[in-house]
């Protein structure tokens, strides 16, 4: 599969539609399976506490993999993301209740980088509760 979206047809400037991820326990729990990532702070409440932690915190890959889902539902191929980095800014702390966390992303096309290639980087902003989690988010795309 390739991109969806002609690289012919975004400009420096285009706003990539934003995403609105929640975060549970319950998925804090799973992703701890699907990873093998058991660290306590991601789910017990009174160890994270104890190492000085507000509350259990979401896994930084499990918010990063939320954050560039923006980018693969734009391109509509997740092998279209030839490079991801991210620094890790604040932690997403869920609680434990009904509502949990959530994480919001918004991204756009920062710059266009080889006509021949047909790749863009895209920059993202990642924010919990108000606060950037993530920062330095950006993408390199190779689009149709």
């Amino acid at each position: 599969m390739t991109a969806r979206i002609s690289y012919d047809d975004v400009e420096v400037g285009t706003e990539l539609p934003a995403g609105t991820f929640p975060v549970t326990r319950d998925t804090l729990v799973r992703y701890a399976g699907a990873s093998g990532d058991f660290n306590p702070i991601h789910w017990n409440e009174k160890f994270a506490k104890e190492v000085g932690l507000p509350d259990v915190i979401a896994h930084g890959m499990f918010t990063m993999a939320e954050a560039i889902r923006v980018v693969t539902d734009w391109t509509g191929d997740p092998g279209a993301v030839a490079e991801y980095g991210v620094r890790f800014t604040k932690p997403v702390v869920v609680p434990n209740d009904e509502k949990g966390a959530v994480i919001e992303v918004s991204g756009k096309v920062a710059a266009k980088l080889d006509d021949e290639a047909r790749t863009v980087r895209v920059d993202l902003v990642a924010t919990s509760d108000g606060q950037r989690v993530l920062g330095m988010s950006r993408a390199v795309v190779r689009l149709a």
